[in-house]
């Protein structure tokens, strides 16, 4: 799908969380996800009319007895909406000047603020009479004049009508009196929905002059949030004044961003919601005469995405975040051409030219994958080809196996053999992974591919083998800082990784996230060979996820109330253990001799998290990355998130084990045999974590792939050995071989003893 952008706002998906300031990648100015290309400008659209959509609003009414739904039909007669091209009003306001002095109407004066005394108490009353009397006059009176302006709304929602409220960290709005009447307005007669939308567009036609004012921008933060934008007949206000919130200085965004942060959870999610929905039903309506031709309004997308990079701005801003991150995920852009998005935002980059690759936040982690997936096969054809051309102009007879990357390793010697395979084939990287052990008949049809990420992956991060410690504590593994005089292995991990996402495999490795956000820091390899990589911004929270011991140390530091340089006698110098050796490293120049004091602590907490994370392992982190990249080097991942690169390397967390029964496949065994149906008897009243036992017992990974379970290969094979055997599992082909035990409590006590005690290819 491609639309032309109304406005120059855009937004990208916020990665970092700052209190003061927006994240880098979603400025408050929401400026486009940056592609490596740009492009030419866009044509300007103007405002379709409100012609289409208003009449119901003017006509006769038909009674206010019961609540009923709004529906608006067409009407004629009614003025468009002013331009918001500010050259536009200047020469609008020129032309009036000119005019003579006895033509000229007089300016009206200076609207004098309302003011409403009404109060959560009183409106509940009028409510609660108007149901009973059947009398909604006063009800109706309230939001005729509450809606009417900007003024008014002010003056009903502010805490404070006298009071500015101009501050970031404060919309002044009273958020139990806002509830009530939002949430009493749609059950309210339809009389008073069709005033309430007749004053918002009042509001809208609205011509500014100058500047909006911090009154402005709450009326905007109030009116995204009526409910009544739920429903399509209203879809053409909503667009107005979608447009015209995204259509906002940087600055008023700025302010808009840190009031979103403000939002109750369940409000927040109720707009977050209300704009997916919005995009949806303008792609896929379920009438499509209920909404104007996409010809007409090809703003609307653009600009409702805006207004949800605020939301996921403000989102990013929230230390936790208000709602998780997958609560943005658009799922309906999973079935139009995403590549074309793709391919358009590679070409037009920061353009007037709309992607929803600008903003990929609302691109679910299943379609980032296709996206990434088409890319790596694109890549894949363009390598195997130039390989055949090559062949063909040196009058070699091309060979199969040159479409491929061929790996030739020995069980003995796993791990040099393949950092020798991939570093003497590193041109071949791109192509489709194949692999063979020496010495043993096989054809890889993905079994024996799997099994040597799994045996590598196993061998690597063994503790003897001093590339990885594992911290008990968190239970994830960090990379050694120990000096090497070659880094070329951790090089090969970084390519193990890449291939894995390259080729969707899912791997068993415990990194924590702030490994993913080193790892995408930057997200595409510079082109300066002494550029830093590797280096992220991280802070106490990411060390506590890593050693927790440590980081609850560093933070009882900080909130210290006693003398921290007399107590603890620090300074700016930290001290390692090598090879039973101890060594010092000085966290700043002359840290030896600086004293950790009250008012420098938080510089040394800093320091240290910085020592720890980045700079005692930059080498070390430096050849993982460069691994990682050669293999995945793709602009795809500027797409991505920390923790959907994560989920991409190792599958997700979220087990639905029904979902596992549906996708089982049976050899042997039938779906109806009492083997099989004690096993899910017992699986289901499985723990979760006994569950992941499971998965990982038969699959090598307790994660699940990024498609869902669908995406998983799961069977369960029959085998004639005696009942009191253990079930055994091929990780390889994610296949159980279940004995046919006599009863259920025979199955659970053998499987308990199987996915309790296996570890590697035997039992402990």
């Amino acid at each position: 799908m491609s639309e032309e952008a109304a406005s120059p706002s855009g937004g990208a998906g916020g990665r970092g969380r700052q209190k003061d300031k927006l994240p880098p990648i979603v400025t408050a100015s929401l400026t486009p996800a940056t592609a490596p290309a740009g492009g030419e400008r866009g044509p300007k659209i103007q405002f379709p009319t409100f012609n289409s959509f208003i009449s119901t609003i003017t006509q006769k009414q038909e009674g206010i007895g019961s609540p009923t739904r709004v529906v608006l039909a067409n009407v004629k007669h009614v003025r468009e909406l002013p331009p918001i091209n500010p050259d536009v009003r200047q020469k609008k306001r020129i032309s009036i000047e000119i005019l003579p002095p006895e033509m000229k109407a007089p300016f009206p004066p200076e609207p004098v603020l309302p003011i409403c005394t009404k109060t959560v108490k009183e409106f509940q009353e009028d409510v609660e009479k108007a149901k009973i009397s059947g009398d909604w006059k006063i009800v109706h009176a309230f939001y005729s004049t509450t809606f009417d302006s900007f003024l008014e709304m002010n003056a009903a929602f502010k805490r404070d009508a006298s009071a500015p409220f101009n501050t970031v960290d404060d919309p002044g709005i009273n958020v139990e009196f806002t509830n009530c009447v939002y949430e009493t307005l749609l059950n309210t007669p339809q009389d008073i929905q069709k005033t309430v939308l007749k004053g918002i567009i009042n509001s809208l036609l609205r011509e500014w002059k100058g500047p909006r004012t911090k009154d402005d921008l709450r009326a905007y933060f109030l009116l995204v949030q009526n409910p009544q934008f739920t429903s399509t007949s209203t879809y053409v206000i909503y667009a107005h004044l979608l447009r015209q919130t995204a259509t906002l200085s940087e600055a008023d965004l700025h302010f808009l961003v840190h009031w979103f942060k403000k939002l109750p959870q369940r409000r927040f999610k109720q707009l977050v919601e209300r704009l997916l929905q919005f995009v949806s039903l303008r792609l896929f309506p379920a009438k499509p005469d209920d909404l104007p031709p996409m010809a007409k309004c090809t703003w609307w997308i653009p600009s409702a995405t805006r207004v949800l990079a605020l939301l996921n701005a403000a989102n990013s801003l929230a230390n936790p975040p208000i709602i998780p991150f997958m609560d943005f995920y658009n799922s309906t852009l999973d079935h139009i051409d995403l590549m074309e998005e793709y391919h358009i935002w590679q070409c037009y980059g920061n353009s007037h030219r709309f992607s929803f690759c600008q903003f990929p936040f609302i691109l679910s982690l299943a379609a980032k994958k296709i996206i990434i997936q088409r890319d790596s096969e694109q890549q894949m054809i363009t390598v195997a080809r130039q390989s055949l051309v090559d062949k063909v102009c040196r009058r070699q007879k091309p060979d199969m196996n040159m479409l491929f990357l061929n790996i030739r390793v020995r069980r003995l010697h796993l791990v040099n053999d393949s950092l020798d395979e991939l570093t003497r084939k590193r041109a071949d990287l791109k192509k489709k992974l194949k692999v063979t052990f020496v010495g043993e008949a096989g054809l890889d049809m993905g079994g024996l591919t799997k099994e040597w990420f799994l045996l590598l992956i196993r061998q690597i991060f063994q503790p003897d083998y001093g590339m990885f410690v594992f911290q008990r504590d968190s239970r994830f593994h960090w990379f050694s800082s120990f000096k090497c005089g070659s880094y070329s292995e951790f090089r090969l991990v970084g390519a193990l990784m890449g291939l894995a996402v390259y080729n969707s495999i899912t791997l068993d490795v415990r990194f924590p996230p702030c490994c993913y956000k080193k790892l995408l820091s930057p997200p595409v390899v510079p082109c300066d060979q002494n550029a830093t990589v590797g280096v992220a911004s991280l802070t106490l929270d990411d060390l506590c996820q890593l050693m927790p011991e440590l980081g609850h140390g560093l933070l009882a530091l900080l909130n210290y109330k006693g003398n921290i340089e007399k107590d603890f006698c620090s300074t700016f110098q930290v001290f390692q253990e090598e090879f039973g050796i101890i060594k010092s490293y000085t966290l700043k120049p002359g840290g030896d001799k600086i004293p950790v004091t009250n008012q420098n602590r938080q510089e040394y907490v800093q320091l240290y998290v910085d020592f720890l994370l980045n700079k005692s392992i930059y080498k070390q982190f430096a050849a993982f990355y460069y691994g990682f990249h050669s293999v995945c080097a793709s602009n795809a991942l500027m797409l991505l998130l920390p923790e959907e690169v994560e989920i991409l390397v190792c599958g997700s967390p979220e087990l639905d084990i029904y979902a596992l029964q549906k996708i089982t496949q049976y050899e042997g065994y039938s779906k109806i045999d009492p083997t099989v149906r004690y096993f899910w008897d017992v699986v289901f009243g499985f723990s979760l974590e006994l569950q992941k036992q499971l998965l990982h017992f038969t699959t090598g990974s307790d994660r699940v792939p990024v498609g869902g379970l669908a995406d998983l290969s799961f069977k369960i094979t029959k085998v004639d050995v005696p009942t009191d055997w253990l079930p055994v599992a091929h990780t390889c082909f994610n296949q159980l071989c279940l004995p046919p035990y006599k009863n259920k409590k025979e199955l659970k006590h053998k499987l308990m003893i199987a996915i309790s005690n296996a570890e590697g290819f035997g039992l402990e």
